[in-house]
């Protein structure tokens, strides 16, 4: 082995551990920190195509092989900061955020605290890109991106529907603009003579 590829292993070690010390950080428990471990674990290995799902405490267990779930007893805007400052913290990956469409249409006579949890949300997604899509569609494509791709879901305490904050996993070092760039190079190379 190369020096230069032992000092990319132990750089990578590091990272590791250093960005699961940063996620358990403040944990006075060990059961109220699986799911910091679990993320902390789990992130290095994800990549684009994979998702993590943020749920409120009624959202299904899918019964996918390629889905992990954890039950995370913890609030939902914790979860979801932690994941999205992980997610952010990774070179290798980046977020595509998605909403379930029916949030915004929740009353808070039928779900107290609705609103609140949507200010709170709108708050800590504010700079992001943003998209709502129908519950069962996204529910759908977790269940199709799971025949190849493992998703992780990060089951929260929340009792409001439609919730759940759904990652969408994207390579954080090279962009669609530069993906399709690069598949207007190739195709232009296949129609020379």
């Amino acid at each position: 082995m190369g020096k230069a590829l032992g000092r990319r292993i132990k750089i990578a070690g590091l990272a590791t551990l250093l960005a699961t010390s940063m996620l358990t950080a403040g944990c006075a428990t060990e059961t109220g920190c699986g799911w910091r471990k679990t993320l902390a674990a789990e992130l290095p290995v994800l990549g684009h195509r994979n998702w993590i799902v943020i749920a409120d405490s009624a959202y299904p267990a899918q019964s996918r092989a390629g889905i992990e779930t954890a039950a995370t007893g913890a609030d939902q805007i914790e979860v979801v900061k932690a994941a999205l400052k992980a997610v952010d913290g990774a070179k290798h990956v980046r977020a595509n955020v998605y909403l379930d469409a029916e949030m915004k249409y929740v009353a808070e006579e039928s779900a107290p605290g609705i609103e609140a949890y949507r200010r709170e949300l709108a708050v800590l997604l504010d700079k992001r890109a943003v998209k709502s899509v129908p519950h069962e569609e996204l529910i759908a494509r977790l269940d199709e991106a799971a025949k190849t791709f493992r998703i992780l879901i990060l089951k929260t305490n929340l009792t409001l529907p439609y919730t759940s904050v759904f990652l969408e996993l994207d390579c954080g070092y090279w962009s669609p603009q530069a993906e399709q760039e690069l598949r207007q190079t190739i195709h232009k190379a296949d129609k020379r003579p």
